[in-house]
């Protein structure tokens, strides 16, 4: 298995418009092969922002990678530049081989 993870230090105050944002998009993951499972999760809150990963499960890299040059991920990711105002930084990728 594989694990894909995206952290993002979003601005304090602009939590919920960034919650917002991923609760209203379309991931089309659900028939993406190899997909297993999708969740935002909200970690601590700093002194100038709040941490969230974007965190995916799939049943190997190379399904993630393949998922990565699809027209899926294209569509998905679409536009995703218009909302840097919310971020402290650019997002941060990490990718885990699931060992147990």
């Amino acid at each position: 298995m594989y694990i894909a993870m995206n952290r993002f230090k979003v601005i304090l105050g602009r939590e919920t418009d960034f919650e917002a944002i991923w609760k209203k998009r379309n991931t089309f993951l659900e028939n993406v092969p190899g997909f297993i499972k999708f969740n935002l999760i909200k970690g601590s809150v700093q002194k100038d922002h709040a941490l969230y990963a974007s965190h995916s499960s799939w049943n190997s890299y190379k399904d993630f990678e393949n998922w990565t040059k699809s027209d899926e991920f294209r569509k998905a990711h679409a536009g995703a530049g218009k909302h840097v105002s919310i971020y402290l930084e650019h997002p941060i990728f990490e990718g885990f081989e699931v060992i147990v």
